[in-house]
């Protein structure tokens, strides 16, 4: 429906709102219970944590079970950064970063674009809040996998707005 894709967004549009919370639940304890398990039940290296973080959200956004199609990732990162901000001692980055999806959209009412505002803070909101170089390349990565999924949704939108202030507004 709708979109086409498994997201929580787009089942909250096109389900309702049960669905959509349900799917939001679901995608954020897929990108935690991937880390978690990397981390406090496998007890692997750092860098194989990351990876797993990775691997959740790129099979969310590309499942071999639906035949390379899913969401955009957002849910499933907010997971995954959850339980790495928690491990790195720096638990308030994920609301910090929270925060700045919810003031982009309380200013522009544009999921894409308030989602795509944060992601582009996080390397320096992980920086400033852990100094892992190995954190902030993860979160680098995680935007540009984030960015690629969603690069088609927003081509669409820019090409069907009238100008800058509808496709800034998600019109």
């Amino acid at each position: 429906m709708g979109a086409g894709n498994v997201g929580a967004l787009n089942a909250f549009k096109h389900v309702g709102k049960g669905a959509g919370i349900a799917v939001l639940l679901f995608d954020l304890a897929k990108g935690a219970g991937a880390v978690a398990i990397a981390l406090w039940l496998l007890d692997v290296s750092p860098l194989f944590v990351l990876a797993a973080g990775l691997a959740a959200v790129v099979g969310h956004n590309w499942s071999i079970f639906l035949k390379f199609t899913g969401g955009k990732g957002m849910a499933t990162t907010i997971g995954v950064l959850a339980v790495l901000m928690h491990h790195y001692g720096y638990w308030c980055g994920v609301l910090i970063f929270l925060a700045i999806v919810g003031i982009g959209m309380a200013i522009t009412h544009n999921v894409a674009l308030s989602n795509a505002i944060a992601l582009i803070c996080l390397p320096i909101i992980v920086w400033l809040g852990t100094k892992s170089v190995p954190f902030v390349s993860f979160t680098v990565i995680l935007g540009l996998v984030v960015g690629l999924k969603t690069l088609p949704s927003a081509r669409a939108a820019w090409a069907s707005s009238e100008g800058i202030r509808d496709f800034i507004r998600g019109r």
